[in-house]
């Protein structure tokens, strides 16, 4: 683990699900020139997709436009409705149909489809299941030597993202770990942060994050649950509203903005945060809150701000980024940034989607054997969200290190589909102690 995870220093709209277009043109020259290594020199790059809702059947498509070599062979998921469903949409598209490749022997339903993706012979895979189960599909990725895509967050609990970070780290070097961290590579991002990190600013004084926004999957009445339906089975089904699945709408969805808060402090962790969060409106049996309003510290002085909601009919609701720096002030939105102050500056329209641009530059290091490693950059995002979700849940002030060492785990022991799982009470600060929220 690199010194700057250990310890901290100085310094809505899911995505648009199967867009016709055509396949990379970058791409394209790339295998005409022959600039790539790969197995046998075959331009074919066999990808597996274990998680297959909207947000994984999103990442297929990405990567299907991003590289013309690209065949989608195999898919897993607990449900096969949600399989089916994902594999009739991207079998529509003209653009790639005929390189979506999922016979029925590779299509896996079950806890544990992820394996049997993976062990199907795909050579890249796809993570997006919900992120409680994102360490333990990590781990077994690596260890059977496949480039991942894995989306965000790294896991919902510290031991986690802990145990898939080492396993990131000491896997092969020659593979590539691709972050869903998508907003780095979003042009008018790109563009700024390397401004602010230029001088353009000025020392950063102050960062300021909104996640406003309105409740991604409400969990409905438990006298909707069908008879016979396991626990295990109806948590699964209702994911976003249970902590060890979700995480949280921090750390599921606000992480983005926790990402670029580490993004603007040139990815050195906070030192100390304190927070306050809570629910508002019931949630039936859900257990996550409604709004957390994170505070973080850096050695230096500089701090950060972070305002996360999800409620229902707000009259006002915001996605932005506020920077304060020594000599001017910058704001970055959903798809475009400027700065005022000593440099003027207004970002240029992004003329490519930033998910389709991460994938892009997966293929690319694949084919170029210039491999992408962003274990370290998710983890430490990861676990800054997770401090700040510890101290609205505890009311206590955390710093790195006892977040580090806190031992917070949240996944169930022997997880059975057909078993009970207890669902947990909502964290009311004080109580739990520390390391058992």
């Amino acid at each position: 683990m690199s010194d700057q995870v250990e310890r901290g220093g100085t310094q809505s709209s899911r995505r648009e699900f199967l867009k016709t277009a055509t396949a990379a043109g970058s791409a394209a020259a790339l295998l005409a020139s022959g600039n790539y290594a790969f197995a046998g020199a075959s331009d074919q790059i066999k990808v597996g997709l274990v998680g297959c809702g909207g947000r994984g059947t999103g990442a297929a498509v990405d990567a299907l436009q991003a590289d013309p070599g690209v065949h989608l062979t195999a898919m897993g998921d607990v449900f096969k409705t949600q399989l089916d469903r994902s594999l009739g949409g991207l079998k529509t598209q003209e653009a790639f149909a005929s390189r979506v490749q999922v016979p029925e022997a590779h299509q896996f339903v079950g806890l544990d489809a992820y394996q049997k993706v993976i062990d199907s012979g795909v050579d890249v895979v796809l993570l997006c299941t919900p992120p409680g189960f994102r360490p333990q599909h990590i781990q077994a990725a690596v260890a059977a030597g496949k480039h991942v895509f894995a989306e965000k967050p790294m896991g919902t609990d510290v031991a986690g993202v802990l145990a898939a970070l080492k396993a990131a780290n000491e896997g092969r070097k020659d593979r590539s770990f691709l972050s869903g961290f998508c907003y780095r590579y979003a042009e008018p991002h790109r563009a700024f942060y390397k401004r602010l990190h230029d001088g353009a600013l000025g020392p950063v004084r102050f960062v300021h994050a909104t996640y406003l926004t309105g409740p991604v999957k409400p969990m409905p009445p438990a006298s909707t649950r069908p008879a016979g339906m396991s626990d295990v089975e109806w948590q699964i089904r209702n994911w976003y509203n249970f902590v060890w699945l979700s995480g949280d709408g921090l750390i599921e969805q606000a992480c983005h903005s926790v990402d670029k808060i580490l993004w603007a402090m040139k990815d050195v962790p906070p030192v100390r945060c304190v927070a306050n969060g809570g629910r508002v409106h019931p949630n039936h049996e859900g257990n996550i809150y409604d709004h957390m309003d994170v505070f973080y510290e850096w050695a230096d002085g500089t701090r950060a701000t972070m305002a996360q909601r999800q409620i229902a009919d707000c009259p006002h609701n915001d996605n932005t980024d506020y920077v304060i720096g020594a000599k001017g002030t910058g704001t970055v939105h959903f798809a475009t940034a400027e700065m005022a102050g000593d440099t003027q500056w207004r970002s240029e329209p992004a003329k490519k989607s930033m998910y389709r641009l991460e994938h892009e530059a997966l293929f690319a290091a694949i084919r170029k054997n210039q491999p992408i490693r962003e274990q370290e950059k998710m983890a430490r995002s990861t676990l800054a969200g997770l401090m700040g979700r510890m101290a609205a849940y505890t009311g206590a002030a955390i710093t790195w290190d006892q977040l580090l060492k806190s031992g917070e785990d949240l996944f169930p022991k022997n997880l059975d589909w057909n078993g009970r799982l207890a669902i947990a009470p909502m964290a009311r600060p004080g109580k739990p102690p520390l390391g058992q929220v």
